[in-house]
């Protein structure tokens, strides 16, 4: 699958929440993630534009984990790129197997975030710690169709929110490593 993706930084999540369900968006759930970011031992993902994370998330009713690759963005525009994800059962040994292949821990990303459904995107606001507000919305498409539509409909919905600016097709990691740098 192809994730079509794209960001902006928000100055409040409650006006952009009641902007949301005035669209008609459905709150679907509220989860804690914590993402452990590896860089690889042979080639620099900051270079290539890849990722590959461990995610866990939380909810009030269940905890899943999966294993995460992002593949370079292929656009100009958006954050669209390959996404490949699977369930894993246990983080721990994941992360060992990991550095046994020589795989660097890179940095943990932590984020409460909202997902909203709006017709075939979601929507989600997400509170990223050392970040502050941010609202993405996104949407899956197969490989190998064209995405151009599916990266308008997002940049159409961000319109219709009111948000013309303040996009940013950096990573939530990215972001806190240039801001490290910076401080």
């Amino acid at each position: 699958m192809i994730e079509v993706e794209a960001k902006a930084k928000i100055d409040d999540f409650n006006e952009t929440r009641d902007k949301i369900k005035n669209l008609g968006a459905k709150l679907t759930k509220i989860e804690h993630q914590e993402d452990l970011y590896f860089n690889s031992p042979t080639v620099d993902f900051a270079k290539t534009d890849e990722a590959l994370r461990i995610r866990e998330t939380s909810t009030d009713t269940e905890h899943n984990l999966f294993i995460t690759y992002k593949g370079p963005k292929i656009d100009k525009k958006s954050k669209t790129r390959e996404e490949i994800e699977m369930e894993i059962e246990d983080k721990d040994k994941c992360r060992r197997i990991f550095k046994h292949l020589g795989f660097i821990e890179a940095r943990e990303v932590i984020k409460d975030r909202e997902i909203f459904k709006y017709k075939n995107y979601e929507l989600s606001l997400d509170h990223v710690k050392g970040l502050g507000p941010y609202m993405e919305i996104e949407i899956l498409v197969k490989d190998g169709t064209d995405y151009n539509d599916a990266q308008n409909g997002l940049f159409d919905l961000f319109n219709k929110l009111g948000i013309n600016d303040g996009f940013e097709r950096t990573s939530y990691l990215e972001l806190l490593e240039n801001k490290n740098t910076k401080d």
